[in-house]
């Protein structure tokens, strides 16, 4: 150590944004009303933090802390005494009560603030915030409190609070070495970042090994992981070990509980010889022990395990990696050994032979070892999850003195664990594969799991060059790879919107037009890995598609649209999909969507789920099926997050953007448009910041903004440096063009007409048809719109899509009801009315009944069923209103904003047609009273 690294005091807390919005609505409330809130989290996640926050957010009243440690056992206050004291000091004003680390008090205390909190009125106007440390079980005195649970941080919240930290000193290998050690523990990870002299945390001084010690990961932990009794502490630490090569948190009772009786056996876990032979050192002495707690009595578990059925676990993730940290070496070998015996005596070679390599003493290579556990993780007959045949690969590497060999198993791991979801464990594993010297085929082997990480979780651009270089280094030995990483080098360029990097990627002599030949299987293929045919079809049909030559990018696309009817692997399902996406085929799309997403959770590959839902995401839009798509894009964000795929995060951040911007919740839109810009932008990913901006100015749009959309829509369809996407901008066309003539921009509306009629005319937008007859509509003199009008509703009921026709019947009932033709205006708004709300469109829905009530047609009555007109987020306001909830307490309890509260306030009235709060509660009760059938339109 040459100097310690000095933290600077974050000036915010990162990623916990939620868990502030629900404090913050306590703290709001406490002039009217008070109530409890227990916080939870294992050690380091930043309960006290939270606490603190709170308790300097409060301005209305005083606060007051209350610590464990300040009474005898015995002579704390009882329930009835600390419920008067809390009573006492909200008698004046507001109070806050702070209660951190409640877990410490003595049971006597935890037991009086368990009744104080159960007991204390609403009406006291006290609020109560408890916390308690997450490695343990809630206490039953505390366990009927709500309760807000911390999570750890996502790997990008992780890296902001290392840079804030840090401020930005850190060399990005680091970084991600660091961000990856942490699991997104925060105190973790500062513990981390203060062991590194300056030096090292800057790259020039190579990290120490290993990272988090023990040291570091019990000083973080605070003594969570002790316990009582020699048995319990063998209990945990097998459990620990166990978990070390699991697909998972938890671990088999059964295999555990064996263990534990063969420590009890000295003879039983001493190495012994396997053919071949190889030198061990003689067994270390095992000293017996009592049995230990027998799993499946809840009562006899130590307080830091828990048990589920036949699996046991640990509650928190840094105390079972403390206690094993922490252990001695002696005796985490021996339990190592214990649990090797026990899973080859029941078959199971792979786990049997990882835990036999951790019984190994001191880090000399053990090569026969080593290559036993690489031809385990390779061997596809061996059923293994990805995560599990990383951890094979990487020990074996680690196990291996030959340079090479050992550069290609880090290889190997990495590319598991990127099809385990898990890019922050493929970075490390990648920079230890390339400081060893290896063969061309083993480096490109690495650049081309860097590239594909990249592209889910980087610059696009970097992910490009990387592929590239993939594939140079590939083309000799290995065509396969070579063809697979040029396809993916013109997915970087795609995202990017470098048409003239996607061309030349694609360009007839690179790897993709050859006839490569498979390498040897090693378990399961990388993503992005397709046969040579489907390599080649889709790259031709590609670049013909770009070219503008819909003719030759038909059959080569057909033909891998067609494969992914009889081929049962994900990826290529989702090459099926993306090629029937080029091609226009939305149905066959969100069919090989589909296949691809239930084939990637049968092979377990968290990589994949995202991209799958995606593909299904984007061919519902094109469909005009909004909810359908938001519902894929919310799964596919939740999981793109938790797999660390930024990029991916992004797009579905995009969709759920246009989604919700032909809803009625503006706050919902900008912040997902917020979300998808800030990684777009970042990373280079053109296609999904067009798609973002896109949806904003929809928003604009639907709610009456025209201006304000047309300039948003003019910056990605006009030409011009700053034209959107090549692949998206003119499905926004439609949009600008009608924004455009509403702001009295008729000569840049027609500008763009001949772009879109060339688009129209190449047949791979269903939709464009009937839009250009449309756009033609909205331009046309009063003697030509009509039929245009009329033209395209007939193209409309020939391609689909109830949302794009209701907007083209919402725009003729307009121009009907300007022309004075009342008659047909209400024929046609009454038509886009009923479209919209079988969308879910109410933006959109409140535009055709407000044009209908112009008419002096009311389009809903206030009798039974009037609720099944109001959207779910409507809905929700108008029964807190009708209970006589003011719209900030509304907006308190519902997270949102006060201005939306007001502006879904304002459509209810008017869908409902009602004038006061009162007229409203009328309406909401009797509808409530018509019973179920009446309340099925939409529910919360």
């Amino acid at each position: 150590m040459t100097g310690e690294t000095t933290v600077s005091t974050a000036a915010r807390i990162h990623g916990r944004s939620a868990q502030r919005r629900v404090l913050r609505a306590l703290l709001d409330q406490l002039p009217t009303r008070g109530g409890p809130l227990l916080v939870t989290g294992e050690p380091g996640l930043g309960r006290t933090a939270l606490l603190s926050w709170a308790a300097g957010s409060f301005r209305t009243g005083p606060v007051f802390r209350l610590a464990p440690g300040r009474e005898p056992d015995g002579a704390g206050p009882t329930a009835g005494e600390l419920l008067a004291v809390l009573r006492a000091a909200a008698r004046r004003a507001p109070a806050l009560v702070c209660v951190d680390d409640a877990h410490l008090l003595d049971t006597a205390a935890r037991a009086a603030l368990g009744h104080a909190a159960e007991r204390l009125p609403a009406a006291d106007r006290v609020g109560l915030l408890v916390s308690v440390a997450g490695h343990r079980a809630v206490d039953p005195d505390l366990a009927p409190l709500p309760t807000l649970r911390l999570d750890p941080l996502t790997p990008p919240r992780a890296a902001a609070l290392l840079d804030d930290a840090t401020d930005g000193a850190a060399d990005p290998a680091v970084r991600e070495r660091l961000v990856a050690e942490a699991e997104g523990n925060p105190a973790l990870l500062l513990a981390l970042v203060r062991r590194l002299s300056p030096a090292e945390l800057r790259g020039r001084l190579s990290l120490p090994a290993p990272l988090a010690d023990a040291a570091t990961l019990a000083a973080v932990a605070g003594g969570a992981h002790t316990c009582r009794s020699a048995a319990a502490g063998d209990l945990l630490l097998t459990v620990a070990a166990a978990v070390r090569a699991s697909d998972g948190p938890d671990v088999d009772a059964g295999l555990v509980l064996d263990a534990v009786r063969r420590l009890r056996t000295p003879s039983a876990v001493a190495e012994r010889p396997e053919p071949p032979p190889e030198p061990v050192e003689p067994p270390e002495p095992v000293e017996p022990v009592e049995p230990a707690a027998v799993p499946g009595r809840r009562e006899a578990l130590p307080e830091q395990l828990a048990q589920g059925g036949d699996r046991l676990r640990f509650h928190s993730a840094l105390v079972r990696r403390t206690v094993h940290a922490t252990a001695a070496p002696e005796r985490r070998r021996a339990v190592h050994r214990a649990l090797a015996e026990a899973l080859e005596n029941g078959g199971r070679r792979l786990p049997g032979l990882l835990h036999r390599s951790w019984s190994l003493t001191g880090p000399a290579p053990a090569q026969s070892l080593a290559d036993r556990l690489a031809s385990a993780a390779g061997d596809g007959a061996v059923p293994a999850p990805y995560g599990l045949r990383a951890t094979a690969y990487a020990r074996a590497a680690d196990l291996t003195a030959d340079g090479a060999t050992r550069a290609e198993r880090y290889t190997a791991a990495a590319e598991q664990s990127l099809l385990a979801g898990r890019p922050d464990r493929a970075r490390p594993l990648l920079a230890a594969a390339r400081a060893r010297a290896a063969p061309a085929a083993v480096r490109g082997r690495a650049e081309l799991v860097r590239g594909l990480t990249e592209l889910r979780d980087g610059p696009v651009g970097d992910a490009h060059q990387s592929l590239l270089l993939a594939a140079s280094l590939l083309a000799g030995d290995a065509p396969a790879d070579a063809a697979t990483a040029a396809l993916a080098a013109a997915d970087a360029a795609w995202a990017a919107g470098d048409l003239e990097g996607c061309l030349a990627t694609l360009a007839p002599g690179s790897p993709w037009a050859g006839e490569p030949a498979a390498r040897p299987h090693t378990g399961a293929e990388l993503p992005g890995k397709h046969p040579a045919t489907v390599v080649r079809d889709h790259g031709a049909g590609m670049r013909a598609l770009l070219q503008g030559r819909l003719d030759r990018a038909a059959a080569p696309l057909g033909q891998v649209m067609e494969r992914g009817r009889t081929d049962h692997r994900p990826e290529a399902l989702l090459r099926s999909a993306a090629a029937a996406l080029l091609l226009g085929n939305v149905d066959a799309a969100r069919r090989a969507g589909a296949r691809a997403l239930a084939a990637a959770r049968q092979l377990g590959s968290e990589t994949l789920v995202p991209r799958a839902l995606e593909y299904l995401a984007y061919a519902e839009l094109r469909a005009g099926r909004h909810p359908q798509a938001r519902a894929h894009a919310e799964e596919g964000l939740r999981v793109a997050l938790r797999t660390g795929q930024r990029n991916t995060a992004a797009h579905h951040r995009a969709v759920l953007a246009l989604a919700a911007s032909i809803e009625e919740d503006p706050d919902t839109v900008a912040r997902h448009v917020t979300a998808a810009l800030s990684t777009a932008r970042r990373h280079g990913l053109a296609q999904a910041a067009t798609l973002a901006q896109w949806a904003e100015a929809r928003a604009d749009l639907g709610r009456g903004r025209p201006f304000d959309a047309a300039d948003r829509l003019g910056l990605l369809v006009l030409p011009g440096p700053g034209r959107g996407h090549f692949a998206v901008w003119r499905l926004a066309v439609p949009c600008f063009v009608e924004a455009a003539v509403l702001a009295g921009r008729h000569e840049d509306a027609a500008g763009v007409l001949t772009d879109f009629a060339d688009w129209a005319a190449f047949g791979a937008d269903r939709q464009a048809a009937a839009q250009l007859a449309r756009c033609r509509a909205l331009l046309a003199s009063p003697e030509g719109a009509d039929g245009l009008y009329r033209r395209a509703l007939d193209r409309h009921d020939e391609a689909g899509g109830d949302f794009e026709r209701a907007r083209t019947a919402l725009l003729y009932g307009k121009w009907l009801r300007r022309r004075r033709r009342p008659r047909e205006a209400r024929d046609r708004l009454g038509t886009a009315l009923a479209g919209f709300e079988r969308s879910g469109a109410g933006v959109w829905a409140a535009q055709a009944r407000d044009e209908l009530r112009a008419l002096g047609a009311a389009p809903h009555g206030r009798g039974s069923g009037a609720l099944t007109r109001l959207t779910p987020q409507q809905l929700r306001i108008a029964r807190h209103v009708a209970e006589g909830a003011t719209n900030r307490e509304v907006a308190l309890t519902l997270a949102v904003s006060t201005r939306t509260v007001d502006y879904h306030l304002r459509r209810v009235f008017a869908a409902l047609g009602v004038r006061s709060r009162l007229e409203l509660a009328r309406v909401v009760g009797q509808a409530e009273r018509a019973g179920p059938a009446e309340k099925t339109g939409a529910q919360p």
